[in-house]
Parts: structure tokens; C-alpha cells; sequence
């Protein structure tokens, strides 16, 4: 067996720098998504205590994801300007300060500002991450490097689900300080920040463009990315990551309250449930990085799009014994989330270095603005007409269809050499 195409041998064969830059940007975006999924456990408190409506409460995280567009504009254009790894500290100190803050909140308005605040840090460390790590890593790697980084978010939503559990469940804490002790634990990512500082140095493509632009370049305009031949790539990358994006949503949002609210299950009997779609998803996004490198990006997103559409539906619409429905949960989590591998490395080959960046940075949270409102559709669809489950399916479906239509409308990059 070939260990470099298959096992770990190709994150031995790195450099010291290169690997301390993988992990960096895995515990990065792994400390991101646990400030990020601590939420989708605070939900059922929060509508208790303040009353809120499902689509109230969906409404809270689709603003983090619809600013997280505007954070990823903003952090990519600052990461062509002031570098890569630079731009990634500001956004981990963002978005841990404003997690940190959402647990003083006194009411929904004032929550609403600081998770809206806390999303441009979400969008901008993203963007910052997969360009440091896509430009650092040689090219027959990128895909299991962008994918290993995504397989970060597995491990944070598990740090999320265990906060939850020792809070709620085994401390047994109320609610009314509960939810707020979760968020306060968001403040740790702020750690990485010195991390990053000492450690992390920028890629050496990067440094060459910048290289150019001081003898004399003219520097890239962030309109570039608007006008043609980039256009196409920026509205096309967008719909991808809405696909992606809006699936995911649709499923993991609302997901601890259909497992309590439909199939009747305690706090640790749905935690039991998400650990499993959690295993399962931190399996797809290494599978996804593993064979972004091996059949490409356009048939790696065939391929989890098929399996999220059929996976989705059979959780959330078949009947099924709790056993039964427990066990579906892995193969629900590694399609739903193995989505993701190929795309950080996929952007990062369709643009130039100039506007990488903020071209990255910008379709994969244009992804997310676009797929954050389907919880508030999904959420929609089961107080009027469909019941939470099918509701759930129905969007999903759709997501994913969407997905693979704008994966296939795009050029194949695997192997691609990056140039300044």
C-alpha cells in the first residue's frame, strides 16, 4: 500500500514548517467550530427561557452565517494585504472575544448583535486558514491537507457536544446559567492566537507576489473577482458552497431539536445520537481529503452529494427503531460532512495569488450566506406544512442537487501548481 496516497506518510514526508501550519489551521478551524455549534445546543434553553419561536432562535444562527460572508470579504482582502497568517490571529481573537460576550447577553437583541459580530470572525478565520494551509502545502497533498483542516470541525462540534453534556447533563446546571457558562467557554480559542505568532510563518508564493507588487506590480483590486473571466468562478464557487453549506445547515441545526421535540429523546439520549453523526462526519472529511487528491474535486462532490441526498432522507422521513435510526447517523454525518474536503482546495486553485484571498475567502461565505436561511426555511416548512423531519429532507435534497449541478460547471484543478 501506498502510505503517501492512502495512510499518514504524506503528512510525514511535510517539513516541520509545513505541518506545523496543518495543525494550526486544523485547530484553528476545530476551536472555530466549537464556538460555532455551541449554539445549536443552547437552542432548546434559550426558547425556553426567552420564549423564542423555532425560527426565532434558526434566525440567531443564520445571521452568524450571513455575516460570516461579509467576514470572509473582509479577512481574505486583508489576507492578501497584510499576509495570511496575520489576518488569521485577528480573526481567532474576533470571533473568541464575541462568543465570550454572547453569554452576558440580557436579551435577544442584544445576543442577536454579538452573534451577528461574532460571524465575521467565523467567515474571516476560514478564509485565512485555507489560503495559508492551500498555498503552504505542494500540490498532490493540498486536497488531504484543505480536507484534514475540514475534519477540524468534527473535533470542535464533539468539544461543543461535551460541553453540553458536562453542563446540562452531568453537572446538571440550569438552564438559565447553563447556556451561558457554554458560551463563555468560547473564549479559548484565543490561545491559538500566540500559537500562530511565533510558529507560523507565510507561504513562500505568497511572499514572492508581494515581492513583485513592491518592484513595482500594480496591486489587484478586490473588484477583480467580479469582473470576467473571475466572475463566473466567484458566482459559480458561490453556488457550490451554497449547496454545501445549506445541506449541512438544513441537517445539523435543527437536528437536537428534532431527536428531542419528534423522537422524544433526553438531552443525553440526542447527545448519544449526534456523537455518532460526529464520528461519522469526522470519517467523511478525511475520506473527502483522500479522494479529492485521488479521483478529483468535481467527482468527490458527485459522489458525497449522491450519498448526502440518499442519507438525509432515510434519517429524517424512514421509519426506523431508535437503534436503527442511531446507527444511520454515521453514514448521515460522513456525506453530509465530507462535502467540504474538496472544497478549500479547490477554491484555493481557482484563483490567482493576487486575489486568492479575498476570492476564496468570499465564495465559500457567499456559500454560507446563501445556505444559511434554509434553517429559517426548514424552521418555516415544519410550524406550517410539513413536519420538522421532512422538512428537514426536503431542503437538504435540494441543497445538495445544487451542489453538484455548480461542482460540474467548473474545471477540474486537482494537481494544480500554484503560481504568484
Amino acid at each position: 500500500m501506498n502510505t503517501k496516497q492512502w495512510g499518514p506518510g504524506w503528512y510525514v514526508s511535510l517539513s516541520r514548517s509545513e505541518q506545523r501550519t496543518v495543525k494550526a489551521c486544523v485547530g484553528g478551524w476545530a476551536l472555530d467550530a466549537m464556538d460555532v455549534q455551541l449554539y445549536s445546543f443552547i437552542i432548546p434553553a434559550l426558547m425556553a427561557l426567552w420564549h423564542l419561536s423555532t425560527t426565532e432562535a434558526s434566525f440567531l444562527q443564520s445571521v452568524v452565517l450571513a455575516m460570516s460572508s461579509l467576514g470572509g470579504l473582509l479577512a481574505g482582502w486583508l489576507a492578501d494585504r497584510i499576509g495570511r497568517v496575520r489576518t488569521m490571529q485577528i480573526t481567532i481573537a474576533w470571533f473568541a472575544v464575541f462568543s465570550f460576550l454572547s453569554g452576558l447577553a440580557q436579551n435577544y437583541q442584544q445576543l442577536l448583535v454579538c452573534r451577528s459580530l461574532m460571524g465575521l470572525g467565523f467567515g474571516g478565520e476560514w478564509a485565512a486558514g485555507a489560503v495559508l494551509l492551500g498555498e503552504t502545502i505542494r500540490a498532490q497533498h493540498r486536497g488531504k491537507a484543505l480536507g484534514s483542516m475540514q475534519a477540524g470541525y468534527a473535533v470542535g462540534w464533539a468539544m461543543a457536544l461535551f460541553f453540553n453534556w458536562l453542563i446540562f447533563a452531568y453537572l446538571t446546571l440550569p438552564q438559565d446559567i447553563g447556556w451561558r457558562l457554554m458560551f463563555f467557554v468560547g473564549i479559548t480559542p484565543a490561545i491559538l492566537v500566540f500559537f500562530l505568532r511565533r510558529f507560523i510563518e507565510e507561504p513562500a508564493v505568497y511572499q514572492r507576489s508581494q515581492a513583485q507588487i513592491a518592484a513595482g506590480e500594480k496591486r489587484a483590486s478586490v473588484l477583480e473577482i467580479f469582473r470576467p473571466p473571475l466572475l463566473r468562478i466567484t458566482v459559480l464557487g458561490g453556488l457550490l458552497g451554497a449547496g454545501a453549506q445549506g445541506g449541512w445547515q438544513a441537517v445539523m441545526v435543527l437536528m437536537p431539536k428534532y431527536l428531542m421535540s419528534e423522537r422524544h429523546l433526553s438531552v443525553s439520549g440526542s447527545s448519544g445520537s449526534i456523537l455518532v453523526m460526529i464520528i461519522g462526519s469526522f470519517c467523511g472529511y478525511m475520506a473527502g481529503a483522500y479522494l479529492s487528491d485521488i479521483v478529483g474535486r468535481r467527482n468527490t462532490f458527485l459522489i458525497f452529494a449522491i450519498g448526502s441526498f440518499i442519507t438525509v432522507l432515510v434519517y429524517t422521513v424512514a421509519p426506523f427503531p431508535e437503534g436503527a435510526r442511531l446507527l444511520i447517523g454515521a453514514p448521515l454525518g460522513f456525506f453530509s460532512s465530507g462535502v467540504f474536503s474538496a472544497q478549500g482546495a479547490f477554491l484555493t486553485e481557482q484563483f490567482p495569488t493576487r486575489v486568492r484571498g479575498v476570492g476564496q475567502g468570499f465564495t465559500y461565505n457567499l456559500g454560507r450566506v446563501l445556505g444559511a436561511f434554509t434553517p429559517v426555511v426548514v424552521a418555516h416548512l415544519s410550524e406550517t406544512v410539513l413536519p420538522l423531519g421532512t422538512a428537514i429532507g426536503v431542503v437538504a435534497g435540494a441543497a445538495y442537487a445544487l451542489m453538484a449541478f455548480a461542482a460540474f460547471m467548473l474545471p477540474e484543478t486537482r494537481g494544480k501548481i500554484l503560481e504568484p
